[in-house]
């Protein structure tokens, strides 16, 4: 048997580690490896127009999946391309193994042709970073890199140089079992007494869920009854809790509606559950707060905490539900829900009158169609931006649709290279790119990808031919809009000029249709809708909070739109409140 070298021991490692595919560009220094993939049939090489969508694509299919996924980049500008992406899939805690190919070995620090110096360059988005200098290295270097994203959620970063990847592996390498899964971390008894305590002594108990509340919508809906406590989530919480969910209370944040900022600032007792919740001003500074997270470097760094509790939301709440007390006053709670129906019938008419005849078209029906003809499976690729905040009010969870954005990011251009991400997964279920203008015409070029591979992908573009959220900013902070406006295309002409499907709808009569027919389409699609630029307008009062950065008060007044199905759920929840 022919002896491996140092890339095919690299390839045969990722496979054994779950890997199934790694997204990139071919170049010089990464040649070797790409040519071990060639001759492994348990890894596909996905080629992609730019770096940039390999990393936005396997930080989307490590989200999904919540194994390992893996991109790769050439030398100097090849794997430089990949930070952004791999900023994305960390801040996610999406676990992905990035190979940044490097030059030849002897003339590192000697300014060579492309030269950088990823070790330095990919410190601050990976929990591993570090160059494989000798084949000696090999596999413990990538074994630890790998246990690294898997095991602390987020990207580890191998460089190699070319040379270094042509060389023959070593004779007796060692190689030891791979940790694929995460455990799961029960606190300690402490923890969970004194949470106990706090609990059963006060009398209104709000939680509002992050993303960190995955697999335990049973336990959160199990607690929410016993303690009888109003449910708000974080956006990365949404698909996890606000499905099934009567005791909901919508979201909080710069894209928050209903009750959520109400029960969360006027309860006795805040439990955030599985949340690195960013905007401080949302939070309450009078009210006791006690915070779960598995991540221990969370707790406490948003606000301050008079309980840190380590450990899985699911296991926490399975540890604490059937110690505390159940209450019986539901005072709180039912008017938590009054008010959060309240709240969302006050803003769902001002987005459902007329918009059948409103040309150009409400943005906010394109998201309510969409979301009524998307299968019930369907993974959202959501832009950042004001596609953002259809996602948010218009998506429908229901524990199978799937929602992956740029959120902890904030990343433009994200929504089409997680699509090609989460499609290769499985390319029999439903996957739809919520596509800005700006953000597709940004990484437009993977388009092709699409058409190469033949992925059903369907991209629905919210065209208003701005960048609407920049401009929003501006106007909140009293400043002329400048510089937002794009001269765009008909970007479904252009996207039937790729093979693709493409169609362009600019009333509202034409949108129904259209988008079934891009459902039915067995290949990628394109669906450019010309939508209305001044949907979120700036109300006539404009206060002095309002500032960039979106204080407290712009958020709340100058966000508050339409809500989708939302308000429905809300009414059923209040037919279960208990009458006099």
């Amino acid at each position: 048997m022919a002896k491996q070298n140092v890339s095919e021991q690299f390839v045969d490692i990722l496979a054994r580690a779950g890997v199934k595919r790694m997204y990139g560009v071919v170049g010089d220094s990464l040649n070797p490896v790409v040519d071990a993939i060639r001759r492994n049939s348990a890894i596909d090489w996905i080629q992609v127009r730019h770096e940039e969508t390999a990393a936005f694509a396997a930080g989307a299919e490590a989200q999904i999946t919540g194994s390992l996924a893996a991109c790769a980049g050439s030398c100097g500008p090849g794997n430089l391309h990949l930070i952004n992406g791999l900023y994305d899939a960390h801040r996610s805690m999406a676990p992905v193994l990035a190979l940044a190919s490097h030059i030849p070995s002897s003339e590192i620090g000697l300014g060579y042709f492309q030269e950088t110096h990823p070790e330095l360059l990919f410190q601050e988005c990976s929990h591993y970073n570090e160059m494989i200098s000798n084949p000696q290295q090999m596999p413990r270097l990538l074994q630890t890199a790998i246990q690294h994203a898997i095991g602390r959620g987020g990207v580890s970063v191998v460089s190699m140089p070319g040379d270094i990847a042509s060389q023959p592996a070593p004779e007796k390498s060692i190689e030891h079992a791979l940790v694929t899964s995460r455990p799961t971390v029960r606190p300690g008894d402490e923890e969970i007494d004194k949470l106990c305590r706090m609990v059963d002594e006060a009398k209104r108990v709000t939680l509002f869920c992050g993303s960190g509340t995955a697999g335990a919508h049973a336990e959160v809906m199990a607690f929410a009854e016993r303690v009888k406590a109003p449910v708000g989530h974080a956006l990365r919480g949404k698909e996890w809790i606000q499905y099934d969910n009567p005791y909901d209370v919508g979201m909080s944040g710069l894209l928050g509606y209903g009750a959520a900022y109400e029960a969360t600032n006027e309860c006795d007792l805040l439990i955030l559950l599985g949340t690195d919740f960013p905007y401080n001003a949302f939070l309450p500074s009078d009210v006791k707060i006690v915070q779960v997270d598995v991540r221990p470097e969370h707790l406490g760094r948003r606000s301050k905490l008079d309980l840190a509790v380590w450990g899985d939301v699911r296991e926490t709440l399975r540890c604490l539900t059937l110690r505390v007390k159940t209450k019986t006053d539901r005072k709180f709670l039912d008017r938590m829900l009054k008010k959060h129906a309240d709240a969302l019938e006050g803003v769902v008419k001002a987005y459902t009158r007329k918009v059948e005849k409103h040309i150009p078209i409400h943005p906010e029906y394109v998201a309510s169609v969409l979301d009524d003809l998307a299968d019930d499976d369907a993974v959202f690729t959501v832009d950042t931006g004001m596609c953002n905040v259809w996602a948010a009010r218009y998506l429908t969870p229901n524990g199978k649709r799937r929602v992956i954005g740029s959120f902890s990011h904030g990343s433009m251009a994200n929504a089409l290279p997680q699509a090609i991400g989460a499609q290769f997964i499985d390319r029999n279920r439903q996957v739809v790119s919520i596509s800005g203008d700006g953000g597709f015409a940004m990484l437009m070029g993977d388009f092709l990808t699409l058409v190469q591979y033949d992925l059903p992908v369907k991209v629905v573009l919210f065209n208003n031919s701005s960048l609407g959220m920049v401009e929003l900013e501006m106007l909140v902070a009293g400043l002329p809009s400048f510089g937002t406006t794009n001269k765009n295309p008909d970007f479904a002409a252009i996207a039937r000029a790729a093979g693709a499907y493409g169609v362009r709808v600019e009333k509202p009569k034409q949108l129904e249709g259209a988008l079934k027919d891009a459902f039915k389409h067995k290949g990628p699609a394109l669906v450019d809708v010309v939508t209305d630029p001044n949907a979120l307008s700036i109300p006539p009062k404009i206060s002095a909070e309002m500032v960039t950065g979106f204080a407290l008060s712009a958020s709340k007044i100058v966000l508050d739109g339409g809500v989708g199905r939302m308000l429905q759920m809300a009414r059923s929840n209040l037919r279960n409140v208990p009458r006099p």
